[in-house]
């Protein structure tokens, strides 16, 4: 739609008439037909040119050219199909006008605007209208982006169509600065991306990059580095160059390129410059390095053939699809210079391509053989008869197609075709998007050396930017050659991968690609590669040595399979079996003086109190359980109470009975058997009543330590309240002061066995051991803090039995004869030991 409405403002356009007169000498073209209509053509024939310094006080001379033609023979192809056929543009023929721009972006805009506002030969003023219609109605052409932005740029204000095969800068998308311009080879901003997807595919993040110091590969390498950039690649070096720079600044790419880590180059290059690279790089041994091209280079015959040192072997790039066009190979093989209406050029061309002169070329000093204008050019083997390029012929051709159905649908104004929409006879779809760009897609291009030297542009897969962007980089099942021949990827990190249990730090003053891959902190993990961060471990689980995964952390409590629980269960019981002894030789003698001498029912009440206590202490061994924790803490507090109440209630008889003794004392009536009992059973009932008040409140709950080891969970019973815990225990340390207080009052009563000196024995150590604890109890990790509450519990009630009972066994058994009434109400203080 967009070539119709520029079309159609061309062919109606009307100017103001002015007079002018034309500057200079006139321009004529290398091909030219008359026709209905005049299409222009623009194609650098030649690739270089030879010049001289000029003073600016005469005219410059004109460009002195070289050769070659191939896209306006594609073109002459098209206009000549167009003009025989019968359902496209009928009863109109196609004209054409085409110039040589030999590759300089000046002459360029001078021959576009020779093909618009023409070529008369005018002395002095004339007073023709200097501004008219068009000469042509489209322009076919240029060939590079920056000639064709200075072109449109100038054809834009007069809406004159141009249609270029192989401009490919993003930037000629803009039709803001472009209105006319349309091109039937995709935008770079889909290759550029495409070769940066391309790069990443196979792991390569470290990597150096050259363009050409132009339109086309300065937007080019902008829209790659772009895309690199988001997908982790960076660039370690990025130079630009133009085929006309000095030889040194040459050289010194190349020596950033020798200097560098990086094995992979990102070559934005038209072919052109990628010749004086080449010539360069030739005088080097710089064969280790992988190419990546773009579509400028990446399968032109001409670099393969200049590349005898092998530096490009295994390039990979891309390129635009292969086509076929029927016809045109014979139609560009099938010259008859002598016969051409257009002789000059074609002759220029002949003597060139067979290296010859014809007759009226020869001179005396020629050496060369005479051309006759009937050799056969398919048994030439040279850049024209290589057709390696007919994709880009063929963008010519589809270029020419589309001018034909936009002129076709003007001029048939019953057609409804809102688009420029049609196939090529070969099926090829041809339109154009808004900002007159045709779909992209490309093929993915490996050069492939065989025996013979000759490098083979191998097809290995396809980048279609129409599909899914998952399956828009789609490489075939095919073996790739790369750098000298190898068949192994090459490698291309500024930082080796970071394996699973480390993690990505940045080198200081470096691209994000050189990093240290430094090993994640204990409790943390990291399991996949290449991660900048590691994860922490839940709570309950604990980094493995590896730091890939998390293993769950070892419970730790006190155990009856380790050593040390073994040995307090233990200890334990054999408090227990020994309290048992006990209580059957005291049930056993229980007529005994030595039994009845202190109350032998708070003696049995004592050694029940004792078997608990030795049992409570089992209690803390085990998995901590609710049930577990609640016992164990009441249970321990209401038995040592117990205990503590009956010794202390023994202490006050002693005391009591000797107090009593003077005539007249009835201090024992107050405290016979009854108030014995009461007063065990107050003190008793005053520590469950605490205990009841803590579980009620806050009890004490099994807690999961992990703060204490940080590879291990330590399993243990929290307090709930501690108020709860140290009243339990206050009250058991008040009770054993008083014990104690009273018990030492009583040691130096004139008795030939004083319980109340043992009493004081036991007191002490348990007085002891309780003082000792809490330091230890307070300053010990884990598990151990219950063995030594376990401990501080059996050495106390160790302490009990053995100062208050062992003395009356020792009695019992050992010596009978002292277990006697009169002996134990002696006056006399004798050694009973």
């Amino acid at each position: 739609m967009l070539l119709q409405k520029l079309l159609l403002v061309v062919s109606f356009s009307q100017a103001d008439e002015q007079v002018c007169r034309q500057m200079g000498g006139p321009e004529n073209p290398q091909l030219s037909q008359d026709g209905t209509i005049i299409l222009g053509g623009i194609f650098s024939f030649h690739s270089s040119w030879k010049d001289r310094m000029d003073t600016y006080l005469h005219k410059p001379l004109p460009l002195q050219c070289t050769r070659g033609f191939q896209f306006a023979q594609a073109m002459l192809f098209a206009i000549e199909e167009i003009n025989n056929s019968t359902d496209l543009l009928p009863g109109v023929s196609l004209g054409y006008k085409i110039y040589d721009a030999c590759g300089s972006m000046a002459r360029s805009v001078k021959v576009a605007l020779t093909l618009t506002n023409g070529n008369e030969i005018v002395a002095g003023q004339s007073e023709r209208p200097c501004t008219r219609p068009s000469q042509v109605q489209a322009i076919i052409g240029e060939t590079s982006s920056s000639p064709c932005m200075a072109i449109a740029t100038v054809l834009g204000p007069f809406y004159i169509s141009m249609i270029s095969h192989f401009a490919t800068c993003a930037c000629l998308s803009d039709k803001t600065k472009y209105p006319s311009f349309l091109r039937t080879i995709p935008s770079d901003y889909y290759q550029s991306r495409a070769l940066a997807h391309l790069v990443k595919y196979f792991g390569w993040t470290w990597v150096g990059a050259i363009r050409t110091n132009d339109d086309y590969g300065n937007n080019g390498m902008a829209t790659f580095t772009e895309t690199a950039q988001q997908l982790g690649i960076c660039l370690e070096y990025s130079v630009s160059f133009f085929r006309t720079d000095p030889a040194d600044k040459i050289q010194k790419i190349i020596d950033i390129i020798k200097a560098s880590t990086s094995k992979v180059i990102v070559a934005f290059l038209s072919h052109m410059d990628m010749d004086v690279l080449m010539y360069g790089m030739s005088q080097h041994n710089l064969t280790e390095y992988q190419w990546v091209g773009s579509e400028g280079w990446i399968v032109d015959s001409e670099i393969a053939a200049l590349d005898i040192h092998h530096i490009l072997n295994g390039a990979i790039g891309l390129s635009i699809p292969k086509a076929h066009v029927s016809g045109l190979r014979e139609f560009m093989l099938n010259l008859k210079p002598l016969n051409s209406s257009n002789n000059e050029l074609f002759i220029e061309f002949w003597e060139a391509l067979f290296n010859c002169r014809f007759r009226q070329s020869i001179s005396s000093s020629d050496i060369q053989r005479e051309c006759t204008g009937d050799e056969d050019v398919t048994g030439v083997q040279n850049s024209y008869t290589d057709m390696s390029l007919i994709p880009i012929f063929n963008n010519v051709y589809k270029g020419v197609y589309a001018v034909a159905h936009a002129l076709h649908n003007i001029l048939n104004p019953f057609t409804h075709i809102k688009n420029i929409y049609f196939k090529t006879k070969e099926g090829e779809e041809v339109y154009f998007n808004e900002n007159g760009d045709p779909a992209a897609k490309y093929e993915i291009i490996n050069w492939q050396p065989r025996e013979n030297g000759i490098v083979e542009f191998v097809t290995v897969g396809l980048y279609d930017i129409s599909l899914a962007a998952e399956k828009q980089l789609n490489l075939q099942n095919k073996s790739l050659i790369w750098a000298r021949n190898s068949k192994q990827v090459p490698v291309s990190v500024c930082s080796e991968k970071c394996p699973p249990g480390t993690r990505k730090v940045l080198q200081k003053g470096r691209p994000v690609c050189c990093y240290d891959c430094i090993r994640c902190a204990e409790g943390e993990i990291n399991n996949i590669t290449d991660s900048v961060t590691c994860v922490r471990c839940l709570p309950e689980y604990w980094s493995n040595e590896r730091r890939d995964a998390c293993i769950k952390k070892e419970a730790v409590f006190l155990s009856y399979e380790e050593i040390m629980g073994a040995l307090l269960t233990a200890a334990s019981v054999f408090g227990t079996c020994t309290t048992a002894g006990v209580v059957l030789i005291f049930f056993k003698h229980r007529k005994t003086p030595i039994v009845r001498a202190n109350n032998s029912e708070l003696s049995f009440l004592l050694l029940f109190s004792l078997t608990l206590c030795f049992l409570c202490s089992l209690t803390f061994i085990g998995q901590p359980s609710e049930w577990s924790c609640m016992l164990r803490h009441t249970a321990f507090g209401i038995t040592f109470v117990l205990c503590i109440s009956c010794v202390l209630g023994k202490t006050i008889v002693v005391l009591m009975a000797f107090r009593a003794k003077p005539p007249g004392n009835n201090m024992m009536k107050w405290f016979g058997q009854t108030q014995q009992r009461l007063c065990v059973l107050v003190f008793t009932l005053v520590q469950v009543i605490i205990c009841i008040v803590w579980l009620t409140i806050c009890p004490p709950f099994p807690f999961k330590n992990f703060k204490e080891f940080k590879d291990k969970i330590i399993l243990e019973c929290a307090l709930g309240s501690a108020v709860g815990y140290w009243a339990v225990l206050g009250y058991i340390g008040l009770l054993s002061v008083l014990c104690f207080i009273f018990a030492f009052l009583a040691r130096k009563l004139p008795d030939n066995f004083n319980e109340a000196k043992f009493i004081t024995f036991s007191m002490l150590i348990f007085c002891a051991v309780w003082i000792t604890f809490i330091p230890a109890y307070v300053s010990s990790p884990g598990k151990f803090s219950v063995a030594v509450e376990v401990f501080a519990i059996l050495a106390s009630s160790f302490g009990l039995l053995i100062c208050i009972f062992m003395p009356k066994c020792y009695i019992i058994l050992l010596k009978p004869e002292n277990n006697t009434k009169k002996n134990m109400m002696g006056k006399k203080a004798t050694h009973l030991f």
